[in-house]
């Protein structure tokens, strides 16, 4: 069922004032927001006050590299960028993955969060070819209806260092992956214009969106902004470029926060942090501030690269708000805004949030405030998707 009534709950949408009303959502969408709507003859649900989000959007996730729900593994895979990357791939096969399994079953954890869309970096290498596509494509179809999933064909061992990748990364978009990754242009590829080269390359080729991994710190982060907005505005592909993790930014003088935020706007290239241990956040008050476009994700859940995460996106929002020193009840909102509407940019999801004509994706928590609810990771009493409620209190509902 589609239509749906939810009465006497509160509907955030960032920068506007908290209010009681009812929800009606019929044929999967919502058709009005308003105090003591005409009960039809559907499914009625009483919030009973009960503060209502628009879905988490994870916009930086690897689905195809997860161990999530099978034996305890053991992190091997050191501390630098190089050791991790050599040890993810050279315990794939030892481990069975990807694994559609795990990916399947992490997917149920972030609905049961209540997560409605995610984007999942795919690595793509010769050793691998396309099997993380397939896998995640399997894990996704056993959640179809509750959960968008968008992936992006990543060259994570690296492209221009690498022969065959870009052959490959064409093979996926191809096939109907929608999104073209890069990693570390200069840092790790070694051939900043040629990455870029390709991958715009790609993106114009197969109408693809792009988001490349940018681990690189300091003043060669920067100068590869630079490039990557420049090239994005050469290209007219404002609003289809994403920079993941961004280090540089979070570690930039204020001044220097300030122009580059000012400057993706004004490109219309967004960035996604994931408070990854103590690797520097971007700054989300400078970028609200600019009008920039900044979204989150979990990055690695219990994997290879790392043994910690659980998908669950409201701690993911807590953790930036934390790690970003957001004290205020609406800076702290800020972080909300990016988990939710941020994302919805970066995916370029029209009908997203709880207005009128949206898309029915939202979830419910009992919480007096929004900053209440990241701050005390308030649990999910409902997630709909669809207009359809797919989990209560934490489980998911077939």
């Amino acid at each position: 069922m589609t239509d749906l009534l939810l009465r006497n709950g509160r509907p955030w949408t960032p920068g506007s004032p908290l209010a009681t009303a009812d929800i009606l959502v019929r044929d999967g969408r919502i058709e009005s927001i308003g105090p003591a709507l005409p009960a039809p003859d559907i499914e009625t649900v009483d919030l009973d006050g009960a503060l209502v989000l628009p879905g988490f959007v994870d916009t930086h996730c690897h689905l195809d590299k997860t161990l999530y729900s099978g034996p305890w593994v053991p992190n091997t895979g050191g501390r630098s960028l190089a050791g991790r990357i050599a040890n993810g791939e050279n315990r794939r096969a030892e481990l069975g993955i990807p694994n559609a399994g795990y990916a399947g079953n992490l997917l149920g954890a972030m609905i049961a969060a209540g997560t409605s869309y995610v984007r999942s970096h795919i690595d793509i290498d010769p050793s691998v070819g396309l099997g993380g596509v397939e896998a995640v494509r399997e894990a996704a179809a056993r959640h179809r209806d509750r959960v968008d999933v968008e992936l992006v064909a990543f060259p994570q061992g690296g492209l221009i260092s690498r022969p065959g990748v870009a052959d490959l990364l064409a093979a996926a978009l191809a096939d109907g992956v929608e999104v073209v990754g890069g990693i570390d242009p200069a840092g790790f590829d070694g051939d900043p214009t040629g990455q870029l080269d390709t991958i715009f390359g790609l993106a114009e080729r197969f109408g693809a969106k792009i988001d490349i991994h940018l681990h690189d710190p300091g003043n060669l982060g920067a100068w590869e902004f630079d490039l990557i907005i420049e090239r994005t505005k050469a290209t007219g592909m404002a609003g289809r470029v994403t920079i993941s993790h961004a280090y540089a930014m979070g570690g930039l003088p204020a001044d220097e926060q300030q122009r580059f935020a000012e400057r993706l706007a004004e490109a219309g290239v967004a960035m996604v942090t994931c408070a990854v241990g103590d690797a520097p956040v971007v700054p989300a008050r400078v970028m609200h501030a600019a009008g920039a476009t900044l979204a989150l994700g979990n990055d690695g859940i219990r994997d290879l690269w790392t043994p910690y995460g659980d998908g669950d996106m409201l701690r993911r929002i807590m953790t930036v708000a934390f790690r970003d020193r957001l004290l205020a009840d609406a800076e702290i909102e800020l972080a909300l805004a990016a988990g939710t509407h941020g994302g919805a940019r970066v995916l370029g999801l029209a009908e997203y949030g709880l207005v009128p004509g949206a898309r029915a994706d939202f979830l419910t928590v009992d919480a007096p405030t929004p900053a209440a609810a990241v701050v005390g990771v308030a649990p999910r009493a409902l997630v709909v998707k669809g207009g359809r409620v797919v989990a209560r209190a934490g489980q998911l509902i077939d």
